[in-house]
C-alpha cells in the first residue's frame, strides 16, 4: 500500500465517522474552496492547500513522498524524536520499518491544532446547544489553545525523521472521530440506566479493560454510580478540550452525563457547578480504541503489519467488520 493511499484512506474515513455527519463536513470544505478563490496571489502561495481536500488540521503526512510502499508501520500514541530513533534502531535488528505514525500531531500538523477546534461548535448544536452560544463560547478557547501553542518547538520529531529519511504521518481527529462516533452509537443503541452501566459498558471494551489492568481504566469523575445516566454526550474529538463555561449550554440541553477522555480541573468545577456527570473513560485507552478502529478500515484487505509503541495497543476487529 503506498503512502499516499493509506493516508487519504485514513481522512476519508474520518470524514465518513465524523460527528457532524459527513454531508456537513463536505459542504465545510466546499466554503473553504471558495474562500481560497477569494485570496489575493500572494496569500494564495502560503495557503495551506491541503485544507481544501482534509478537513482535519491536525492530520498530515509530515515526511514523504506518498509513494512510498509500506508494508510495516511503527505505531504510538505520540511520536517524538526517541521513538523516530526507535525505528531506525528496529531497522538495524532486521526489523523493517517504512512508516511510523504518530496519533496525537507534530510539526505544522501541531503547530495547527487548534483550526481543528471550530468542528466542536458544530457538534455542541447538533445536541442541542444554541449555534451562536457554542460559536462565542468556543472562540475565545480556540484562541486560548492558539497561544498556548505558539512557543512550541513543533518539528523536533518531524526533523529527526527527514534526517534519517523517515516517512511519518499523523492522524489525529479522524481517529477521535472514530471513537466519538463508535461510542456514542453504543450508548445511544444501548441506553444504560445508570452511571454505573455507563461504566460497565466501557469496561466490556477491550481497550479500556487493557487500560483497567495498568490502573488506567474508566472512572467516575462526578456524580454517583446510582444516578440515572439520562441523556448521554461522547465528548472526545474536535482537537482538544472546548471552553469551560459550555456545561450550563449542555445541562439546559437535556445532556445529563458527559463521557470524556479527560477533563481539566477547572472544567471540572463548571461541570460539578451545572449538576452534570462525567465519567472519564481514559485519554490513552480512548486514543488506542480510535486507532485501531480506524486502522481496521484503512488495512482492510492490505498485509501490513504493524509494530506497537508509545503507550499503542493493537486490537483488531477486522473479523467483526467481515474483512
Amino acid at each position: 500500500m503506498r503512502l499516499s493511499d493509506f493516508y487519504k484512506k485514513a481522512i476519508f474515513t474520518g470524514m465518513e465517522n465524523d460527528p457532524r455527519g459527513k454531508d456537513f463536513v463536505l459542504k465545510e470544505l466546499e466554503r473553504k474552496k471558495k474562500d481560497y478563490e477569494n485570496l489575493k496571489p500572494k496569500e494564495k502561495e502560503t495557503f495551506d492547500a491541503e485544507s481544501l481536500e482534509n478537513p482535519y488540521s491536525d492530520s498530515r503526512i509530515l515526511n514523504g513522498t506518498g509513494d512510498e510502499k509500506i508494508k510495516t508501520a511503527l505505531v504510538g500514541v505520540d511520536i517524538e524524536v526517541g521513538e523516530v530513533l526507535l525505528a531506525e534502531t528496529l531497522k538495524t535488528k532486521n526489523i523493517p520499518v517504512d512508516l511510523i505514525m504518530s496519533h496525537h500531531p507534530e510539526g505544522g500538523a501541531y503547530a495547527n491544532l487548534y483550526s481543528v477546534m471550530y468542528m466542536q461548535s458544530d457538534i455542541l448544536n447538533r445536541f442541542g446547544v444554541p449555534i451562536n452560544i457554542a460559536e462565542s463560547l468556543m472562540e475565545e478557547r480556540i484562541k486560548e489553545v492558539e497561544r498556548r501553542l505558539m512557543p512550541a518547538n513543533h518539528t523536533r520529531a518531524v526533523d529527526a525523521a527527514k534526517l534519517l529519511n523517515m516517512p511519518f504521518i499523523c492522524l489525529h481527529t479522524p481517529a477521535d472521530n472514530m471513537v466519538a462516533s463508535y461510542l456514542q452509537k453504543m450508548f445511544d443503541d444501548k441506553k444504560p440506566y445508570t452511571i454505573d452501566d455507563v461504566i460497565e459498558l466501557l469496561k466490556e471494551i477491550p481497550e479500556y479493560r487493557e487500560a483497567e489492568r495498568n490502573n488506567a481504566g474508566p472512572k467516575l469523575l462526578l456524580g454517583a454510580k446510582n444516578r440515572k445516566a439520562g441523556k448521554v454526550f461522547v465528548d472526545m474529538t474536535g482537537g482538544t478540550e472546548g471552553s469551560k463555561e459550555i456545561f450550563q449550554s449542555l445541562s439546559l440541553s437535556g445532556i445529563n452525563t458527559i463521557v470524556a477522555m479527560h477533563l481539566g480541573e477547572d472544567h471540572r468545577k463548571e461541570a460539578e457547578k451545572n449538576h452534570v456527570n462525567v465519567v472519564i473513560a481514559g485519554h490513552i485507552a480512548s486514543d488506542n480504541l480510535g486507532i485501531n478502529l480506524l486502522l481496521d478500515l484503512v488495512t482492510e484487505n492490505e498485509n501490513i503489519k504493524i509494530l506497537e509503541c508509545s503507550g499503542f495497543r493493537r486490537i483488531s476487529r477486522r473479523n467483526e467488520l467481515g474483512s
